[in-house]
């Protein structure tokens, strides 16, 4: 099995944040590309990816970050889209139960507990189901701190809860009277 974390993290940054860096321009209904041109401007790039081998690694990827289309002639990211992109998918509402999760680190409890959890640079909040997945996210920028969300206070207070293609759950924002820390 071939190694594709050099080549995903490529796509990643042309399907979630600039498809120009390889001369692609994005469906803004639905943030599509076409597979035929991703795989032009990737090789243009030199990763040499083959169909078969994109399809190797949308399959393989365990966090699910691309989808094909039901044709299989368009690619996307799952979620995680700039805010820059003059895109959106319409993602389905769902509800959650009484709680979710968003891993962070301590450096950034004062903000988050003054203006809530805010998308930043990208279209949506991110939350995680369980509490390991939220702290392998916070993992990633330094020791983790667990947000719980109340979801059912949320939900009573007219809160849309929505879904990636992958069960990342999304908002567009989770105000700070709805946060506790985890433990």
């Amino acid at each position: 099995m071939k190694d594709y974390t050099r080549v995903s993290r490529f796509i990643s940054l042309v399907l979630r944040h600039d498809p120009s860096v390889i001369g692609l321009e994005m469906d803004p209904n639905g943030a599509w590309v076409e597979v035929d041109g991703l795989l032009r401007g990737l090789n243009a790039k030199k990763p040499q990816l083959t169909l078969c081998e994109l399809k190797e690694l949308v399959e393989l990827d365990e966090k699910q970050r691309y989808r094909f289309s039901d044709d299989g002639k368009r690619i996307r990211a799952s979620q995680g889209h700039s805010a820059s992109l003059p895109v959106r998918i319409i993602f389905p509402t769902a509800d959650p139960g009484d709680e979710l999760f968003h891993g962070t680190t301590g450096k950034k409890l004062d903000s988050i507990f003054e203006s809530g959890l805010l998308p930043m640079d990208r279209q949506y909040v991110h939350l995680s189901a369980d509490v390991e997945t939220a702290i392998k996210v916070g993992s990633r920028r330094g020791k983790p701190v667990v947000l719980r969300v109340d979801c059912a206070a949320m939900k009573r207070d007219g809160y849309e809860f929505f879904i990636s293609d992958n069960s990342v759950w999304l908002m567009k924002e989770v105000p700070a009277k709805y946060l506790s820390i985890v433990g």
